[in-house]
């Protein structure tokens, strides 16, 4: 969800090169919600805060939260708190797997900064880079999940 030039589209092409098939929805879609009740991964980077609800995902799909958006809450010392695009509450019984905000994609993104600076490195040593990825007929096919969904950092450090 999303056709930005940062992460919507970018993402849409590395699953595509992973032979998914993509369906790209963005603001302007329409009936956004029977292409997103039929996605078995949702990539939510749209900009607003908590914009997908769970009663909008199949079950067991996969959810990948890259928004971040700050709402108010008097609660916080800071007078908000951080939330993704998707409402991690609804989707947490929902989703097999959903990436929590903040602490789910961040992360991830500085590791691959890294992983880019050290490639970077290595040709300039002239040596090879290191693969991002193993190709597609290589990597395995998950099986459905039939539990409660379970928070990535939870499963990064299991």
């Amino acid at each position: 969800i999303g056709r930005s030039n940062i992460v919507g589209m970018p993402v849409a092409s590395l699953l595509q090169s992973m032979d998914a098939t993509v369906t790209v929805c963005h603001s302007r879609t329409k009936d956004m919600v029977s292409h997103i009740r039929n996605a078995d991964i949702v990539v939510a980077a749209i900009g607003k805060a908590e914009f997908v609800r769970g009663e909008w995902l199949k079950e067991g799909c996969v959810v990948i939260d890259v928004g971040i958006n700050a709402v108010d809450d008097s609660t916080k010392k800071l007078g908000y708190r951080l939330v993704g695009d998707v409402n991690f509450q609804e989707s947490q019984g929902v989703a097999s797997f959903i990436t929590p905000v903040p602490g789910g994609v961040g992360p991830m993104t500085i590791a691959m900064l890294l992983k880019n600076t050290m490639n970077l490195a290595r040709r300039f040593a002239g040596m090879s880079r290191v693969p991002l990825r193993k190709s597609s007929k290589d990597a395995p096919v998950p099986a459905p999940a039939a539990q409660a969904a379970k928070s990535a950092t939870v499963l990064a450090e299991a």
